[in-house]
């Protein structure tokens, strides 16, 4: 399986890129294909809601969606990896997934995979709500198939990520793919 990993930390040795990194090692010793997207550091403009691409087809916009979007296409699989920035995923991925719309059609189509990969500072139990509500959207709407949530309550830095279970946890997620 070719599974490509949507990255939104601007901290490139951040937490989230932690339980990433575990992801992909698992993934990688299960066989599958990895590509890996950092949208932190990407050249991605914001969708402007021209509507230029009819909902599938070419976007107005011309920056690294232009190959983001194929790599997304030839996957079988998008993990989303995420810090918690106010109970939502980090502005960069989102501003990724935004830019979807202009091959919604295709990625519905495909019923691709996913995973959701996430660490938050604080440790309460209603966390991860919204981030989890807003997935949860996005798996209905695009078809995606659910393979796995890695939650990492109380990660805040990346010394507390090391010495939590979550990194493994991730590792393990990646390792059960089939």
């Amino acid at each position: 399986m070719k599974i490509v990993v949507l990255k939104g930390s601007p901290n490139i040795n951040g937490s989230s890129n932690m339980l990433a990194d575990g992801f992909i090692k698992g993934a990688q010793e299960a066989g599958h294909d990895i590509v890996e997207i950092d949208a932190a550091h990407a050249d991605i403009s914001p969708c402007i809601g021209c509507i230029h691409c009819g909902y599938e087809g070419e976007c107005s916009l011309s920056d690294d969606m232009d190959e983001i979007r194929g790599r997304i296409l030839d996957a079988d699989m998008m993990a989303f990896v995420t810090p918690l920035y106010y109970y939502g995923m980090s502005a960069q991925l989102k501003t990724l997934i935004d830019r979807f719309c202009s091959r919604n059609f295709s990625i519905q189509q495909k019923h691709m995979k996913s995973v959701l990969l996430t660490v938050a500072y604080n440790a309460d139990d209603w966390t991860f709500d919204a981030l989890e509500a807003h997935y949860d959207t996005l798996v209905r709407y695009l078809n995606l198939n659910d393979c796995g949530r890695v939650l990492g309550y109380g990660c805040g830095t990346p010394s507390m990520t090391q010495h939590s279970s979550y990194p493994q946890k991730a590792y393990e997620l990646g390792k059960s793919l089939q």
